[in-house]
């Protein structure tokens, strides 16, 4: 606009006006198409501004404005008991002639929601319904992101980096409940803590490391102790071969994990387990171990390929007591999963954990137009797991367990799902006041119906 005015521009500058079918010249001074010009290029310049002005504002407002995305997961459980021993009676309770009752009720009952509140910090809030006398959070923390050199960091209630089994979601898990080793070592899995997060440029390596206070405060939400029982603990987790070509059907993992713990003689210095089922009582308890201090090893890998998988971990932590000798406790598992359906478990290069299972075809059932019964399967997998938990050493006898179990998957569609679970168990060296016998066997029925959002 401003080039064919500007070239209009002459000493005395010629414009033609048409009336009544004549054509007249009419001269324009050059004074007044410059201040003409003039006008129009302020005006040209104010609209740039507030069109710029309001663009940017308008975009400032909404990364200011915290962004909310609420999640939830129900997990409605039945656990049987089918034929126990004079040991396992006395352990869940307290009569070596009466079994445990069977359970039925929710294993977890989880309601949150997590966001950003702006471009670089994010929270999540997360409570746990499922005893609802004793309500819980489970995730609760602020965090920092796009950070140099730490990459993400969260401050607040979150799970130690103590291996792959603790740190994949219930959502994902084979199996129902975790290993012996995984539930003595880390006790509900989350304590409060600020942890750092990283993953290299090309995925394949990724860690996590950070301080965590030991006493669990999902209940009581504080501490208030000048012996803070706190320590060190960390993970260094490398996916040595992904598939690309096959969008991550075949993969391969090895991470290492460790925590340096001073529980100060607190009850943290104790480990207790159930036997891998919702039982009421821990069958495997080490007592207080007056522990100043542990520290804890770990080592664990993943082999994947198309439907096949096979995973295993181990652990072992030394302790040491204030005024006995140290002991040495440990255990772990491996386990064999296959897709009859043919899916495969994806897998996060980012967190090292698995991930979401997408069924090829949801499970449904419905008639046509026609009345013919179409249907779509699921996704069923088959699973099988062997682990052993050794929590006595040296005058210290919390039991030997050891576990065979099934289990059988079977995905509706990529948020619901029914697990089935059969566990032939064993305990020994447990001595315990009371106990009619030292060892005894145990075979459990646990069947969960899951959903989340």
């Amino acid at each position: 606009m401003l080039g064919s005015v500007a070239a209009a521009r002459t000493t005395h500058a010629q414009q033609y006006e048409y009336e009544d079918n004549a054509v007249r010249v009419v001269t324009v001074s050059e004074a007044s198409l410059n201040n003409l010009v003039r006008r129009v290029d302020a005006l040209e310049s104010d609209a740039a501004n507030d069109a710029y002005e309001q663009g940017c504002w308008k975009e400032v407002d909404i990364i200011q404005k915290p962004t909310q995305k609420w999640s939830g997961r129900v997990h409605f459980d039945h656990w049987g008991f089918p034929t126990e021993s004079p040991l396992a009676n006395f352990l869940e309770t307290g009569d070596a002639a009466t079994g445990p009752p069977d359970f039925v009720g929710f294993r977890r009952l989880r309601f949150g929601v997590q966001g950003q509140v702006n471009e670089t910090m994010e929270y999540k809030i997360e409570m746990e319904f499922a005893a609802p006398d004793e309500v819980a959070f489970k995730d609760a923390f602020l965090g920092w992101n796009e950070l140099p050199f730490l990459q993400r960091v969260l401050l607040g209630n979150q799970k130690r980096p103590y291996g792959l089994d603790t740190l994949n979601s219930s959502r994902y898990n084979v199996f129902m409940e975790r290993p012996f080793h995984v539930e003595a070592f880390n006790q509900d899995a989350r304590r409060f803590g600020l942890q750092s997060f990283g993953v290299s440029d090309d995925e394949r390596w990724n860690w996590r490391f950070g301080y965590f206070l030991m006493d669990d405060l999902s209940k009581t939400g504080n501490q208030r102790s000048d012996n803070y029982q706190s320590e060190l603990a960390g993970r260094l987790a490398n996916t040595v071969w992904y598939d690309e070509t096959s969008a991550g059907r075949g993969y391969g993992h090895w991470a290492i994990s460790g925590s340096a713990a001073f529980p100060g003689g607190g009850p943290d210095g104790r480990f207790t387990t159930r036997p891998e089922a919702r039982t009421a009582e821990k069958w495997i308890d080490t007592g207080a171990l007056d522990a100043n201090s542990y520290q804890l090893i770990g080592l664990e890998g993943v082999l994947n390929l198309g439907a096949f998988s096979v995973v295993g971990e181990y652990q072992t932590a030394r302790v040491q007591r204030n005024a006995s000798a140290d002991l040495d406790f440990g255990g772990g598992y491996v386990y064999v999963a296959y897709f009859l359906t043919g899916e495969h478990t994806p897998w996060s290069r980012q967190s090292g954990t698995l991930g979401r299972i997408k069924p090829f075809e949801n499970f449904f059932m419905v008639r046509d137009c026609d009345g013919n019964r179409i249907h779509g399967w699921g996704a069923w997998q088959v699973a099988a797991r062997y682990s052993h938990g050794d929590f006595t050493d040296g005058g210290v006898f919390g039991g030997v367990g050891d576990s065979f179990s099934l289990g059988v998957n079977w995905w509706w569609n990529p948020y619901a799902r029914m697990q089935f679970n059969y566990i032939n168990g064993k305990i020994s060296d447990r001595v315990v006041a009371g106990a009619p016998a030292t060892e005894g066997g145990y075979n459990i029925f646990g069947t969960r119906f899951m959903v989340d959002f």
